[in-house]
């Protein structure tokens, strides 16, 4: 796996500017419905546990049945964070609070798939009431990184450890914990309308593990460094993830205490910024927080609408305060960063999200002398999914398995190693052979969105480039959103 780092309308102008990436997406058109249904698919193929028998992605098997056990605790279930075989509670809740909020806005529009959808959200959740179900205990991951790291094996053949770590009362974890609590207030109104009962049970276990975090401050990188770090420290603080999952505790309970925290404890945050992923969640407070705020009857825009407005104004390119950087192609593009793709498609859900609010609230951005208005933002949007779905320079779709040209070689264990079906008897740790090979992976992680291109739109498909070749879920979870907006509009 990678270390990981961390129609616009101007009254004074005429001229309509739009990213190369725009240019390139009119060249053919996508079917978002289908990339909708792949996206959602991948999940499958990053579970752990006992599968179940509507298992689609049927070249994965059950695996890690044992986790939990050295604890006595049942720890099974839950998501491969990436193409290796841990799971990190913190990025698994990440990606889940976006699962949740994508079927939140755009549930109705997903059609046959949100069941799907559901059930993918609910692998994660169940996994979470296990993680959290002691009092004052969360478990922060299973797995040893380092000795995972050393081998190129099956998650069905793992005989690596399978260590549980823990945050407690004494060695705390609030960025963890809180997402956590986030993940599952989100889902609980995932959850409303369809299971009533495991709704509840979702937003009584995010109180009490919100309430956690809150108590015990503190982060994991000071008890779980050496396991985290470098993969999943916490590079920016756990202040935004105790204000992330208040919020979300807010939109699930319409409760005054949880708005009141939000105002309190934004104090000294840095909230005016575009970063937002599975260590920032600060652009994403904005986004979210500015639907209660513009449905009120006299809002106070302070300071989560300046800050949304400002996440536009440094992004969108002809924004006179952009501090976005952009390939020749138009991908956003993060110097520096692994599995690049993260942050066009975080970016892009916020844009599509805010701009359905705006266009509620009948809402305009002012970026200096430039007029943004809602369906700028769509439109910006759009063109970053296009571009992933292959409408960029080399016309590479960097979803697995979707369009006529996609990655083949992603740097992903299972997908690269021949699937239990096809070879029954256990590899071990040694299969860097299939690392190696040129060929391409016998087994087809459908839907799997790559690290992507390089800043000069291009891509190696290197199975041992994992910064460009590796998928991770929270890459594909906002882009199950987007998705379903794009096939409903």
């Amino acid at each position: 796996m990678a270390a990981l780092v961390k129609v616009a309308a101007a009254f004074l102008c005429l001229i309509t500017i739009v990213t190369a990436a725009e240019m390139t997406g009119s060249r053919r058109g996508n079917d978002y419905g289908d990339a909708l249904s792949k996206s959602i698919l991948f999940f499958e193929g990053q579970r752990s546990g006992k599968l179940p028998s509507n298992q689609r992605l049927n070249w994965r098997r059950d695996s890690a049945l044992q986790d939990g056990s050295d604890h006595g605790v049942d720890l099974t279930g839950g998501y491969y964070d990436a193409g290796d075989n841990v799971k990190y509670s913190f990025p698994m809740a990440f990606s889940t609070t976006m699962l949740a909020w994508s079927v939140v806005e755009y549930g109705g529009a997903m059609g046959d798939e949100l069941g799907h959808a559901l059930e993918a959200v609910r692998w994660a959740t169940d996994f979470m009431l296990k993680a959290t179900d002691k009092p004052n205990v969360v478990y922060a991951m299973v797995g040893e990184p380092h000795a995972d790291h050393s081998c190129w094996e099956r998650p069905e053949d793992m005989d690596t450890p399978r260590t549980s770590f823990a945050v407690t009362d004494t060695s705390p974890g609030s960025e963890v914990s809180a997402e956590i609590a986030a993940a599952m207030a989100a889902a609980s109104l995932a959850f409303k309308s369809s299971d009533r009962r495991y709704s509840k049970l979702l937003l009584k276990r995010a109180t009490q593990v919100f309430q956690f975090a809150d108590k015990y401050r503190g982060s994991y990188n000071t008890g779980l460094g050496q396991w985290v770090c470098p993969f999943y420290c916490d590079f920016g603080g756990y202040q935004d993830e105790l204000v992330w999952a208040a919020a979300w505790l807010h939109k699930a309970t319409n409760d005054a205490q949880y708005w009141n925290y939000v105002k309190q404890n934004i104090n000294g945050m840095s909230m005016a910024t575009s970063m937002f992923g599975w260590d920032s969640k600060h652009a994403g407070i904005n986004v979210l927080v500015s639907q209660f705020i513009l449905t009120k009857d006299s809002p106070d825009f302070n300071p989560f609408i300046p800050n949304a407005d400002a996440l536009v104004c440094n992004v969108l390119p002809e924004s006179p305060f952009k501090s976005e950087k952009f390939s020749p192609g138009g991908l956003m593009v993060q110097d520096g960063a692994a599995c690049n793709m993260q942050r066009p498609a975080a970016v892009s859900f916020l844009f599509v999200t805010y701009g359905t609010y705006l266009e509620k609230a009948k809402r305009t951005i002012n970026c200096g002398n430039v007029v943004v208005t809602p369906a700028r933002l769509i439109e910006f949007a759009k063109s970053q999914v296009d571009y992933i779905l292959g409408n960029n320079p080399i016309q590479m779709s960097y979803m697995v398995g979707y369009g006529f040209k996609y990655p083949q070689r992603a740097h992903h264990r299972g997908a690269s190693l021949p699937s239990v079906g096809d070879h029954g008897e256990p590899m071990g740790c040694d299969g860097w052979s299939y690392l190696q090979t040129q060929n391409p992976n016998p087994n087809l992680l459908v839907g799997a969105v790559v690290g992507g291109p390089d800043g000069n739109d291009q891509f190696a498909d290197d199975r041992n480039d994992p910064n460009h070749s590796e998928p991770t879920t929270y890459v594909n979870a906002p882009l199950v959103g987007i998705l379903a907006y794009f096939k409903a509009h």
